[in-house]
């Protein structure tokens, strides 16, 4: 439950695969000016992982660490897409987390102070969304339950007994549930251009066919793009008291999600890195009136 109040912000980060390097470079500008004025933090899939780094103020290392998966022949491997573990490795999320690129929790977990962390991941056998809390002994648990995707990684990742799958396929846009927790004041990060509605993806519809036997999840994948574009008309209608603001890209991004290069995911990540910037002079300029 968030704590309740007007002046009570939470920080949602949408998913997109290596669109995240658009992601990073945001919160990298976030890092560089100290700015934080957050009481909540809410990440789904790759925006789980950026919102990791942001709050162990590790400037870079979410591009970092997106760059070696990139350029890793351990993280894509096309040889295993008939395979239970899918041509994305996803558990090399957390290998690069522990030891390439190390996360460092403990001052992640010292940044949050009284602030709460959730990322969404999707139940497996319920097909609802989860916002699942990290802690020390799970943080990296939960992000990679969060970043699941199916078809693509292994399907699926256990945390405490409970399988999970990308929350990007139950809440993609949480803001909704930011809301009725008590946000009254939400910035999102998107790595879609602002009013870009969803249809339904071939995973989408492939996804209804294979899980037909749990008709739970299969409903989950034929409704996922309505899911999306639901949360989307939420941050266009938001209630009265709620105030909505986002970062988007004004275009495509170079980068999708799961085509990359690293001059695309470079390109992505300096554009995001301008954005911040400009986001932060635009509170400074107005604190100042």
């Amino acid at each position: 439950m968030i704590q309740t109040g007007d002046n009570n912000t939470c920080l949602v980060v949408e998913g997109g695969g290596f669109k995240t390097g658009f992601t990073s470079g945001i919160l990298d500008a976030f890092i560089a000016a100290d700015y934080s004025p957050f009481t909540h933090y809410l990440g789904v899939s790759g925006g789980s992982v950026a919102i990791s780094y942001f709050l162990s103020q590790q400037y870079r290392s979410c591009l970092d660490s997106i760059l070696l998966l990139a350029k890793d022949k351990d993280f894509l491997n096309f040889k295993r897409s008939l395979g239970s573990q899918g041509y994305m490795n996803i558990d090399f999320i957390a290998e690069v987390a522990s030891k390439k690129v190390p996360f460092q929790i403990d001052k992640a977990i010292e940044k949050c102070g009284t602030a709460d962390v959730h990322f969404v991941a999707t139940n497996r056998v319920s097909g609802k969304a989860s916002y699942l809390k990290p802690d020390p002994n799970n943080w990296l648990d939960t992000v990679v339950a969060s970043c699941t995707l199916p078809f693509v990684t292994k399907g699926k990742h256990v945390v405490n007994g409970v399988e999970y799958l990308d929350g990007g396929w139950s809440d993609p846009l949480p803001i909704k549930w930011a809301y009725d927790n008590g946000a009254r004041k939400i910035l999102v990060l998107r790595t879609r251009p602002e009013g870009d509605k969803t249809k339904q993806s071939w995973a989408d519809y492939f996804g209804s066919i294979y899980f037909r036997s749990m008709p739970n999840l299969s409903q989950v994948f034929e409704r996922a793009y309505e899911k999306y574009n639901e949360g989307l008309a939420f941050i266009e209608n938001p209630p009265a008291d709620l105030i909505i603001e986002q970062l988007t890209p004004s275009k495509l991004l170079k980068s999708t999600t799961y085509s990359y290069s690293k001059k695309s995911i470079m390109s992505d990540y300096r554009y995001g890195l301008d954005c911040g910037v400009k986001y932060i002079m635009s509170q400074n300029i107005q604190s100042t009136k």
